[in-house]
């Protein structure tokens, strides 16, 4: 279940490099930056900023960034912050002070532009939108929006995105050596299950093939983990293998490919039975949830 929300005086105001932490005075930099010297570099801009009433986060995006950029973030939140402080204190009840983006700006400024070739919609509405966004905060990616407009083919249709969604909230997911995944959500946590099924092999060759299966798992595991949204406690069941080699080698993969999550994910741990732990920050509700909620399915 969505936990309840929660009112807070502590207001953040959230950019693409840069947090700012209303009632937080102390400066913090993304633990995903690991480099020392980048670390101590972003905190010495930061704090050139910082005053009693607020504070400020570096995020991942900041990192190797130039620091005319960061602080021309820092100055624009800033001057959101005053402008609430000074306007929000005259408003009536019930009044919209401030307005968190949507999801669909928050995925473009959090990272998601940079691997991305195109921004697609047949929605004006929408169109103007991410336009406005990106001609005010990142009008280098500017050229990937497209306006698509063909009264013979909806855009839908051309992208397959029915197909997709559908595929996306199978509970069965085709490894290509013929293995399996079973997802399985549940209120409190998310089972996946990793299956041998079509991929058989020799007697003497079992522990190989285990191996393979478990390997091309753990890569799909993580894409499935980002295309559905997971979120909280994620236990894998991978198929069993005897060789502490084996399984230090499949650990030490499925930790690279969650690192390329841009939403914090941590591998925890092997257990005595040899279940993996994950837990993954819940940023919001996960893929299923989402459809059940538009009735798309």
């Amino acid at each position: 279940k969505t936990k309840a929300p929660v009112v807070s005086s502590n207001l953040n105001f959230t950019g693409k490099y840069v947090a700012l932490t209303y009632g937080k005075s102390t400066i913090g930099v993304s633990s995903k930056i690991t480099d020392e010297k980048e670390r101590k570099r972003l905190k010495n801009i930061a704090m050139q900023y910082r005053s009693r009433e607020y504070g400020f986060i570096l995020r991942t995006n900041a990192a190797n960034m130039p620091e005319e950029k960061i602080r021309a973030e820092m100055e624009s939140l800033i001057a959101v912050y005053h402008s609430i402080r000074k306007y929000g204190v005259h408003k009536s009840r019930f009044s919209l002070v401030y307005e968190t983006p949507p999801n669909y700006i928050c995925d473009i400024r959090d990272g998601y532009a940079e691997n991305v070739d195109e921004f697609i919609t047949d929605d004006k509405v929408l169109y103007n939108h991410i336009r406005e966004y990106l001609m005010q905060y990142q009008a280098e990616d500017l050229y990937k929006l497209k306006y698509y407009e063909d009264p013979l083919l909806h855009l839908a249709n051309l992208y397959g995105v029915h197909e997709k969604l559908e595929e996306a909230l199978r509970s069965y997911v085709w490894l290509k050596s013929g293995g399996t995944l079973v997802i399985q959500p549940t209120e409190a946590l998310t089972v996946i299950d990793v299956n041998t099924s079509k991929a058989v092999a020799g007697k003497k060759k079992v522990q190989e093939t285990f191996l393979k299966v478990n390997r091309e798992a753990a890569k799909e595991i993580a894409r499935q983990i980002r295309l559905r949204n997971l979120s909280g406690i994620i236990i894998i069941d991978f198929i069993d293998l005897e060789s502490a080699k084996d399984q230090e080698l499949l650990m030490e993969e499925l930790a690279e490919y969650l690192k390329m999550d841009p939403i914090k994910t941590i591998l925890v741990d092997m257990t005595a039975l040899g279940l993996v732990e994950v837990t993954r920050k819940k940023v919001r509700k996960p893929l299923h949830e989402q459809v059940a909620e538009f009735h798309i399915t």
